[in-house]
């Protein structure tokens, strides 16, 4: 492939179809799940908070209530419980279950993940607190004293502190203002450390919890936890990307420059048209060079899959971006995916609006080519401060031109004649597209415009059903 023949080669395959190496149309196997629903979900999440009381209630521990000690204590029993449940949970939501990332998209598990590893932080630190007062009023020697003899005289309770510190590491990198000033790499080899804290808690737990020490039933249900979780950590994240990887054995085949600081990037493989993935998911990539192969980025595909390569475009943001101009032909490359609900399996009407803002735009290119095509039915705005930011122009107009679609540029400087201070207001959603609120929506672009467009579609009285917004898609 050359840029000759690439960056413009629209396929004109069928929607949800793909295009075999001998020119046959065959129906490509998404992933699809077995009747599974968030409330089944929350079902099992909460059967689990049941059992853990149940079993700590089996114990006899519902004694220790009798004294003020033994009630602090006992409250430092169920947090450690709670504790060690919401960790597990923190790591399921990071094995990248595509069942899980399709009953709730990656932008609620990833808020799931943040707001519970803060929980999970809380939780264990309230153990230790609570823990160490409670045993230190029961033996009269206060809580300092106690603090040294747990370090000093019990096994692998040191183990546990300095897993409690490792968490408290991964939610201090995990807030807003101290992610905004370390790169992916540092934040993402400072998540690495929870698998650690775990491991170092599960000795803990192993030999001094009461649930190990003194009942098999509850050692067996905790070690299934144990299993269960990291076996599906060991699933999604390991076998079945390196399975992915090795069936299609992507290689860089071409690297076009879109516009100042945006390139895209065409991939090659053996048998793409049996690979499951919509227009509009995205892909974690490593480039398998000597200082890149350890480091997985998201990029979603600007082009609708179609058997013979895939594409992504990338703007230049940082040190890793900027790189992708580099690469070069041959580089082979491995992937975890597809990820995302940013898809036409999420539309219920006939007519869509795609929003896209900056380099959001590349999922909803992918989607303008995918989507059935009947004319009127897809609508695109498409924002940008400045001409030169539009990416795609001459093919989003051609698809347009192909599928009967609407494009409307929104370009210019906020508060300038051309661009009122509101590009999205209801105003011009009114004016732009009348129907809005009969039409699903996909919004992918800059949290402040996805916020802002949100704002309005719900004073507009758009059904959130209908809304479909995924921030990790870009």
């Amino acid at each position: 492939m050359d840029a000759s023949t690439s960056p413009n080669a629209l396929d004109r395959t069928a929607p949800g179809r793909t295009r075999t190496a001998a020119g046959k149309l065959r129906h490509v196997p998404f992933p699809r799940m077995w009747g599974v629903t968030a409330r089944d979900v929350y079902a099992f999440v909460a059967l689990n908070v049941f059992l853990i009381v149940a079993l700590w209630v089996r114990h006899g521990n519902l004694g220790e209530l009798r004294s003020l000690a033994g009630t602090i204590t006992a409250a430092g029993q169920l947090a450690a419980l709670y504790g060690t449940l919401m960790a597990l949970i923190q790591v399921v939501l990071v094995s990248r279950s595509p069942y899980l990332d399709e009953v709730f998209g990656t932008d609620r598990l990833l808020t799931f993940h943040r707001w519970g590893g803060f929980l999970t932080v809380w939780l264990l630190t309230a153990h230790f607190v609570l823990t160490t007062v409670g045993w230190g009023m029961g033996d009269g020697s206060g809580a300092v004293a106690e603090f040294g003899t747990l370090l000093l005289q019990y096994p692998y309770v040191l183990w546990a502190f300095v897993a409690m510190l490792l968490f408290g590491a991964v939610a201090v990198s995990s807030m807003k203002r101290a992610r905004r000033k370390v790169s992916y790499e540092t934040w993402y080899g400072i998540h690495l450390y929870m698998y650690l804290a775990i491991a170092l808690a599960f000795m803990h737990q192993l030999f001094v919890g009461t649930d190990f020490v003194t009942d098999p039933v509850a050692r067996i249900y905790w070690i299934g936890l144990y299993v269960i979780t990291f076996g599906s950590l060991l699933t999604w994240r390991v076998l079945l990307p390196l399975a992915t990887s090795l069936r299609h054995q992507l290689r860089v085949a071409n690297v076009v420059e879109e516009a100042p600081g945006v390139v895209s990037v065409y991939f090659t493989g053996r048998n793409l048209d049996r690979l499951a993935v919509r227009a509009g998911q995205w892909f974690l990539f490593r480039f398998l060079t000597r200082d890149d192969w350890y480091k997985p980025h998201p990029f979603s595909l600007s082009a609708a899959p179609n058997g013979r390569y895939l594409r992504i475009t990338v703007k230049s943001l940082g040190d890793h971006t900027a790189m992708m101009r580099h690469l070069r032909p041959g580089t082979r490359v491995a992937i975890e995916g597809p990820y995302g609900i940013l898809t036409g399996a999420k539309r219920t009407k006939q007519r869509v609006l795609l929003i896209a803002g900056g380099i959001g735009v590349t999922p909803l290119r992918a989607l303008l080519e995918e989507l059935p095509a009947q004319p009127g039915a897809i609508t695109l705005l498409y924002r940008a401060s400045k001409p030169e930011e539009i990416t795609f122009r001459e093919e989003i107009d051609t698809l347009a031109r192909m599928r009967g679609a609407t494009v409307h540029y929104l370009v210019g400087k906020r508060g300038s004649p051309e661009m009122p201070n509101d590009p999205f207001s209801p105003k011009t959603f009114r004016s732009l597209v009348p129907d809005v609120i009969t039409r699903d929506i996909y919004i992918c672009g800059p949290a402040p415009m996805a916020t802002a467009v949100t704002k309005t579609l719900n004073a507009l009285r758009v059904p959130a059903s209908q809304v479909h917004l995924e921030s990790f898609a870009y």
